[in-house]
């Protein structure tokens, strides 16, 4: 039975919200699922991800295709790399401990880039809503008004 990793839409019209689920690959998009690994909500800036990753890097070792979106989203969340350094574990080119310190380095660096680009926005968000403020300048009493209609 080949076996895909892929989003199931749910949400309301023009506001998608997605499960990322283990599925048959023959089932319907929105159909029956073996296991919901986590969600995906692309409204928000950057996009809200929940992903179990123990799950997932579970389901890549036996075998499950992500789609090129699961894919982006197990990439982005660290997935594939740690299954990269379990990878080289398994081989012998490291340990154990090692392949977690160089995912936990990755994490940290990966976890302050979020949150610099997270605040990046709010700072522009708050810049759009609340333009300055720009002041009239007010004619003198001294300068005559430009006559709109003159006498006749």
């Amino acid at each position: 039975m080949p076996v895909k990793m892929r989003l199931q839409r749910h949400g309301s019209k023009k506001r998608p919200f997605y499960f990322i689920v283990v599925a048959d690959a023959r089932a319907p998009r929105d159909g029956k699922f073996i296991q919901k690994i986590g969600t995906y909500n692309p409204l928000t800036v950057p996009a809200t991800v929940q992903l179990d990753r123990q799950k997932a890097l579970d389901w890549l070792h036996k075998g499950a295709q992500p789609t090129d979106t699961v894919r982006r989203i197990l990439s982005y969340k660290g997935v594939l790399y740690l299954k990269h350094l379990l990878r080289g574990v398994k081989l012998g080119l490291f340990d154990d401990a090692t392949a977690m310190e160089k995912f936990q380095v990755w994490h940290t660096e990966h976890e302050a880039q979020v949150k610099k680009r997270s605040e990046e926005n709010r700072r522009n968000q708050r810049a759009r809503r609340n333009p300055p403020v720009v002041r009239r300048v007010e004619r003198s009493n001294d300068a005559p008004p430009a006559a709109s209609n003159p006498p006749a």
